[in-house]
């Protein structure tokens, strides 16, 4: 049997008044995703181990089926592994944003929803002007690119921008963490964070005044006007998921988003490229849903990763979420089951977020995620309906990180 992940990045949420009480996906009633609910099992899921932040990085890997405890090196190193940067033994790699500032505050984490050949541009000029043996920018997708500092130490405390909206940013820069260990051949903590808030400073003199920023001001539109790392480690050591699971001998993941690949290409993954796949609303869902049926001919486990719910969440735009979470159940969830009946080999699918993005909170929540499995010949149970209050009542009741993988996997 085949295994097929397809995952709504942030799909899960809290009871919305306006929408009479009901979660977005109670609301959006998605047909394909209640289908499976019936003819397959539910349950919930805990995606966050203590101690973590309740971000993609940490609820992917853990979903996928790794100690959180034993690999986690934050969303630089991962990320850098899908720009194809290979970190050397004493790199330092950090997720760097683009973002607007307005008056003082963190308006959007996504620099007004900055377009990859824009950030491009900045990030050119950011290197032309900041750039040296030390410190590198390397252009990613979007507003999501990476800072690779060379001897940088990972023991410093950052603020996920998109965690933080129109929250004062300077209370936010970077610290060092008490009684962080120095490292031979390292910069210390304090040194690490002075340098990454010196970056931040001087990335806002420049883009305040280039002709991309100049013109979107005059427009009256928001600005790309300021860097803002997070979440770095080195280089990760995780096991592929060949060597964890002898049901996988293939494996592919398809996201638009570079933290997927990153955590696929660690984890043996080969990674398809879907043209016009973009991590947000108008992504190509058709292309996606294509991709992962060509992929289930040839591999024995599929991660189709959408991160347009969580995009949407962040933005606090209900009636982008909702319309996100109808286009992933008939454009992508819809012709992926249909393709599947005609196979010849069975194929089981789970459909499940990483972690919720409440829209009236606009972060993430650390709070377990509904899931669903399903195969054809599976015994279903009495859940009806996929949503955060059906999925309690499911056969699989409430598991723990790597319980899920190992679940999935060993059904059928």
């Amino acid at each position: 049997m085949k295994h097929l992940i397809i995952l709504g990045d942030g799909m899960a949420d809290h009871k919305v008044e306006r929408l009479g009480g009901k979660t977005l996906l109670q609301y959006a009633r998605p047909e394909y995703m209640n289908r499976l609910a019936r003819e397959g099992r539910c349950g919930r899921l805990i995606t966050v181990p203590d101690g973590f932040p309740p971000g993609s990085e940490v609820a992917n890997t853990a979903i996928l089926g790794y100690d959180l405890n034993k690999v986690y090196e934050g969303r630089g190193p991962l990320e850098a592994a899908s720009i194809g940067y290979e970190m050397a033994a004493d790199d330092f790699a950090i997720r760097c944003n683009i973002i607007t500032l307005e008056e003082g505050r963190i308006i959007t984490h996504n620099g007004g929803n900055l377009e990859t050949a824009d950030a491009r541009v900045l990030i050119q000029y950011l290197n032309e002007h900041l750039s040296n043996d030390r410190v590198r920018f390397i252009t990613g997708i979007q507003y999501r690119h990476l800072l690779v500092i060379r001897g940088g130490s990972k023991h410093i405390v950052c603020a996920p921008p998109h965690d933080h909206p129109n929250e004062p940013w300077r209370p936010l820069l970077v610290k060092a963490e008490e009684n962080a260990p120095v490292e031979p051949g390292r910069l210390t903590a304090q040194e690490t964070a002075d340098l990454i808030n010196e970056l931040i400073l001087k990335s806002q003199e420049l883009l305040a005044n280039h002709p991309f920023n100049v013109d979107r001001a005059k427009r009256g539109e928001r600005q790309a006007n300021s860097i803002w790392p997070w979440s770095g480690g080195y280089r990760p050591s995780m096991k592929s998921l060949q060597e964890l699971y002898p049901q996988v001998k293939t494996g592919a993941v398809i996201s638009a988003v570079d933290l997927i690949r990153g955590i696929g290409h660690y984890a043996g993954l080969r990674i398809i490229e879907v043209p016009g796949a973009t991590g947000l609303a108008n992504t190509n869902y058709e292309g996606k849903a294509q991709a992962a049926i060509d992929a289930l001919k040839t591999d024995d486990f599929v991660f189709v990763h959408v991160e347009a719910t969580d995009e949407a969440g962040h933005d606090g735009d209900v009636e982008l979420k909702v319309r996100a979470i109808d286009y992933l159940d008939k454009r992508l969830i819809k012709p992926v089951l249909k393709a599947i009946q005609q196979m010849d080999e069975p194929v089981c699918v789970a459909v499940l977020p990483d972690h919720p993005t409440p829209v009236e909170l606009r972060i993430h929540v650390n709070e377990p995620v509904p899931f669903i499995i399903w195969h054809q010949g599976i015994t279903p149970d009495d859940v009806q309906y996929y949503d955060e209050e059906s999925c309690v009542s499911g056969s699989y009741g409430l598991l723990r990180l790597q319980e899920f993988m190992q679940t999935f996997i060993n059904e059928g």
